[in-house]
């Protein structure tokens, strides 16, 4: 099927995602790990329109956009799928995916002094609570779906204090139980390392006027 390769960094949610997508396939890949401040070559080359992680290599052709990578991974290795086989729950997945997609981290933000903002983003909440997850375990119900890839981004965010703090009792579970999945809880990274990285990326970035 030719060689897989994945160019990302630890700290983004959007490398997680080809990461979490391709090992509930167990699909093996190598990883090259990308230093953004100092962008390579390799980079530059195969994503000249955006410089972005992640990029992904199947028989040496790359793909980038993680939503992009993770349908083309769904179509090439349709084992263990992360879409419903049925065409209307498929279409109802896509639905909910390309929801979270557009509001993207904003669904997340309670709690950044706006009320209005806070408003919002748990009405967000409140929506894919109610009408996505339901009473499931997952949004693919037992198992992990590419909707429940899409929203691990809870896990960046602070999620669980956030759900947890507003009473979203089913979604704070449910992203428990999305991070206790073994191919999920051996690939998360640490939050606290995180932030203090992301805190000494700002230091040394040069000041912008």
């Amino acid at each position: 099927m030719g060689e897989v390769k994945l160019v990302g960094t630890w700290v983004s949610p959007y490398t997680y995602r080809i990461k979490w997508a391709l090992k509930l396939k167990g699909i093996a890949f190598n990883y090259i790990e990308e230093d953004l401040c100092n962008k390579s070559a390799l980079l530059l080359q195969y994503n000249p329109i955006h410089k972005k992680v992640p990029v992904f290599f199947h028989g040496g052709k790359p793909i980038c956009e993680s939503m992009v990578i993770i349908e083309y991974i769904e179509e090439i290795w349709p084992h263990n799928p992360l879409l419903p086989t049925d065409p209307f729950e498929r279409a109802m997945l896509r639905f909910w995916i390309k929801y979270a997609e557009d509001k993207g981290p904003s669904m997340w933000m309670v709690g950044e002094g706006q009320h209005k903002a806070d408003q919002n983003s748990l009405e967000m909440l409140k929506i894919i609570e109610e009408k996505a997850l339901g009473d499931k375990k997952f949004f693919g119900g037992d198992n992990i779906s590419m909707l429940d890839i899409v929203l691990g981004l809870g896990h960046w965010l602070g999620g669980e204090k956030l759900l947890e703090a507003h009473k979203l009792h089913r979604l704070h579970v449910w992203l428990k139980n999305f991070k206790q999945v073994p191919v999920i809880k051996e690939d998360l990274p640490d939050l606290d390392a995180m932030l203090a990285y992301l805190r000494r990326q700002r230091e040394m970035s040069p000041a912008t006027h």
